[in-house]
């Protein structure tokens, strides 16, 4: 099994797409994780710089806003087919509402399934707040219904939607574990999707509480020799971030912390 790491362009954009690959490509990522512009002009200098410094690109979709069902099944088909277009190397999408019903909501997935269908291009869903698969019983629910599902899995959502480490939730993360088609490695606790920093003895609970997760996750590929685990380090910007409400200056790094956790994955997994 072997194991991508990618960056994501999330708190980043003030930074021109060239010297981003740069300084991605140098810190030993394999790719980058993004939103794709439909702005012709935005997408060639994206893709260009990608090429230029020998990144993949996931491709991420987060535009889940409309509230009317049909509204926002016309919106998901458009974007998930011009996404599809160019090429990336898998689609990771925020897929529906948590007040859309069930069948809403396993309506959306089929249509991912068949463009993936279409395509050959893999799309799976992150385990997301305000989403189809929100919390971890929700998911649980759509997996055992729907077992070909594929996610993203970013647990700590689901942390504080539960206001917990899950402990009382193990069935549905085994099942979930078995599930994932990409990771974001991103640490919550019970009263935010991301601890201030993993780094700190305060949260080495939360760290090692989801590195068993991942470890399930890991074990589930080796296990059935699917060949490459595909991770974003995805500890964010301010909101996720902390910040001084005076002065709106982080606490902490967002670069330094997503370097950190990458370390520390490869030398977990990479060996």
């Amino acid at each position: 099994m072997k194991v991508q790491f990618y960056y994501p362009r999330w708190g980043s954009e003030n930074i021109n797409w060239d010297e981003f690959c740069r300084k991605v490509k140098a810190a030993g990522y394999d790719g980058v994780e993004a939103p794709v512009s439909e702005n012709s002009d935005e997408q060639s200098i994206m893709i260009t710089a990608l090429k230029k410094h020998s990144l993949f690109l996931i491709a991420q979709y987060y535009q889940s806003f409309e509230k009317d069902f049909e509204a926002h099944k016309a919106s998901y088909t458009k974007y998930l087919r011009f996404y599809a277009s160019v090429k990336p190397v898998k689609i990771n999408t925020q897929t529906g509402k948590d007040y859309f019903s069930f069948e809403q909501n396993a309506e959306l997935f089929a249509i991912a399934n068949a463009i993936t269908q279409e395509t050959g291009i893999t799309i799976c869903h992150e385990t997301h707040r305000n989403k189809a698969l929100f919390a971890a019983h929700v998911t649980h629910d759509f997996l055992k219904r729907l077992p070909d599902l594929k996610i993203t899995a970013d647990f700590s959502h689901w942390c504080n939607v539960a206001e917990s480490l899950l402990e009382d939730q193990q069935e549905a993360l085994a099942l979930a574990c078995k599930q994932v088609e990409h990771l974001h490695s991103r640490v919550g606790h019970s009263q935010s999707a991301q601890v201030i920093d993993p780094r700190l003895p305060e949260f080495k609970t939360e760290l090692n509480v989801h590195l068993n997760w991942w470890d399930a996750i890991v074990k589930a590929y080796q296990d059935g020799k699917q060949e490459v685990l595909t991770i974003t380090t995805e500890f964010g910007p301010a909101p996720y971030m902390v910040h001084l409400p005076t002065t709106n200056m982080p606490v902490a790094n967002q670069w330094d912390i997503n370097l950190y956790m990458m370390q520390l994955l490869k030398e977990r997994y990479c060996k």
